[in-house]
């Protein structure tokens, strides 16, 4: 008689993995939200719906945010290959590709979907009444580096009374929009055509943006106790 299948042969559920330290969580947010700037390269592979995790290869058209993507994944001790082209005929333009070796990429992969996931729950939830001190210190920290990434990577639609950027990630937006109110500045979101526009006034709204938005040396690692 054959032994019919019991519950307990079913796949388990893989463990989920402990939540990062605000140190590692600022840098790989960061790093996340400079990936989802961007495209995906011609030629790769469609990612999953759910997000564009893992990109081992991304393309930039713009050295500091080619560059400062390189600074984030060194800090996580995730090596990449930076090479520069050169495209356009009558409008000559650079291009960044920034690759993580084959034998990094899982590495690379963990540290991004959970930057991007823990980074968002932080942000969206915030904030929240008894917050610790770690956790009222950084998820502002966080806020600033959302939108940090988005003037390095995103289209950015600067006009006289607006600073702005065009983003095709709906879920990025969001973040922006939500950062921005976490900085105390009022910020406005607007479909386009295949795109979202999030912008803040100009003026002292710029300015704070700006502000929080400026690099400045690494925190200490000893700062960066978990709440």
């Amino acid at each position: 008689m054959a032994r019919e299948p019991a519950l307990l042969e079913r796949p388990r559920r893989t463990a989920t993995p402990p939540p990062l330290d605000w140190l590692t969580l600022a840098d790989a947010f960061e790093a996340a939200c400079l990936l989802r700037c961007m495209p995906p390269p011609a030629g790769s592979r469609p990612q999953r719906a759910a997000g564009r995790f893992p990109a081992s290869t991304v393309e930039f058209n713009r050295e500091d945010a080619a560059q400062r993507m390189r600074q984030l994944l060194e800090r996580l001790d995730v090596p990449v290959e930076h090479e520069m082209a050169f495209g356009g005929l009558r409008r000559r333009y650079e291009l960044h590709r920034l690759r993580v070796p084959p034998t990094h990429r899982v590495r690379y992969s963990r540290l991004m979907e959970a930057g991007w996931w823990q980074g968002r729950r932080e942000l969206l939830a915030a904030p929240v009444p008894g917050a610790s001190t770690p956790r009222r210190v950084w998820v502002p920290r966080l806020a600033a580096a959302a939108w940090r990434s988005a003037l390095l990577a995103g289209g950015r639609h600067v006009r006289r009374h607006i600073l702005g950027v065009r983003l095709t990630d709906r879920e990025l937006a969001a973040v922006l929009i939500r950062s921005a109110a976490l900085l105390r500045v009022p910020a406005e979101l607007r479909p386009g055509t295949g795109c979202f526009l999030v912008s803040v006034a100009d003026g002292p709204d710029r300015h704070r943006i700006l502000q929080h938005t400026a690099l400045a040396p690494a925190p200490a690692a000893e700062s960066a106790a978990s709440a």
